[in-house]
């Protein structure tokens, strides 16, 4: 049976009037987990995520205020349906960063990072090397984004989703 995991970062809430956009609202709430790549900034934000349904796992982020930064790791993995994936904020140089992420998480098949605002969805010697983008800040990225993914069976299908 295939579980879909909805996938964001950089969310940097709240800030002025911005909120999620409702597709990736509708998303999140139809996932069977959300995964948050690190840039929450605040708490009452990770509450907001969690009053949406389905269980939310985190890493924090460099902009994260204090108590987000001592309850949530800088770095973990998660394990679903067989599938374990590695979770990052900050993944560091553009160059060598695949090979790099792969080493950090060793005998994952997917590894989830954020920070640079823009998305990813690409494989290194098998594993998936992955970035949402942002929801609500582009940056210099063409749109906002988030990905989804489907696992079934250890197996990672991610999809990104333009907002």
């Amino acid at each position: 049976m295939a579980v879909t995991i909805a996938v964001i970062s950089d969310t940097h809430q709240p800030r002025g009037t911005r909120t999620l956009p409702v597709r990736c609202v509708d998303l999140l709430r139809g996932a069977d987990l959300i995964l948050h790549g690190g840039d929450f900034v605040s708490v009452e934000f990770l509450d907001e995520l969690r009053a949406l349904g389905p269980p939310v796992e985190a890493v924090s982020g460099n902009m994260d205020e204090p108590a987000l930064k001592e309850s949530l790791p800088k770095q973990r993995v998660v394990e679903i349906e067989g599938a374990r994936i590695g979770m990052v904020h900050i993944p560091g140089p553009a160059t060598g960063r695949s090979a790099r992420l792969r080493v950090k998480f060793p005998d994952c098949g997917a590894v989830i990072y954020g920070h640079t605002h823009v998305p990813e969805v690409g494989q290194d010697d098998g594993v998936w090397i992955l970035n949402p983008g942002s929801p609500t800040e582009k940056r210099k990225s063409p749109g906002h984004a988030m990905l989804v993914l489907e696992i079934e069976a250890g197996s990672v299908r991610p999809e990104l989703v333009e907002l």
